[in-house]
């Protein structure tokens, strides 16, 4: 049976923090490594193999320890504000 009410579905702000700064260093260890930073991090959050995350820098480790979802809240609460749709 499904229900017809919609569901909340919120991240703390703790955590959110944690995600930022995960990401951001994920970020830069892929563009030291020469890799396409949005392109492997997509591939991750898409297909959920970690070997798209290079271990530089301990940036595989850092992602895993982030659920996936966490990462695209992340990200389109960041494109949302970059587009002043607020």
């Amino acid at each position: 049976m499904q229900s017809e009410n919609t569901q909340f579905f919120e991240v703390e702000q703790e955590s959110k923090d944690r995600v930022k700064k995960i990401l951001a260093q994920v970020y830069d260890a892929l563009q030291e490594k020469g890799y396409n930073p949005v392109n492997q991090i997509v591939g991750y959050i898409m297909s959920g193999d970690p070997t798209y995350i290079t271990s530089h820098n301990n940036a595989r480790s850092l992602i895993m320890k982030i659920e996936r979802d966490e990462l695209v809240e992340e990200m389109f609460i960041e494109y949302i504000k970059a587009n002043e749709w607020e």
